[in-house]
């Protein structure tokens, strides 16, 4: 009878244990998965920031090229107006 009642023991004890270690993991797993979403979706917003950012860049690019553009037209219209005004001032002297 004290056989029985140690290996009823020791057989609850193990199906305790499994179930204890299955429920243990599904919990586990069940962790992780919500981790990894959380990160994928940080992840995502991340690299959705940085398209912007890039688009972003590229337009202001563009605009200081334009700037510059403007500028050097800019400077070269007041050479040619100077040219002009020297020759007037030439033109006074005589």
């Amino acid at each position: 009878m004290s056989l029985e009642i140690g290996v009823i023991s020791a057989i609850a004890g193990l199906l305790f244990g499994y179930f204890t270690f299955s429920r243990n993991r599904d919990r586990d797993v069940r962790s992780s998965a919500a981790e990894d979403a959380v990160v994928r979706t940080k992840l995502d917003n991340i690299s959705v920031g940085v398209d912007t950012i890039r688009l972003d860049m590229k337009s202001n690019e563009r605009a200081v090229a334009e700037v510059s553009d403007r500028v050097i037209r800019v400077e070269e219209s007041a050479k040619q107006a100077h040219k002009r005004i020297d020759g007037i001032e030439r033109n006074d002297d005589k």
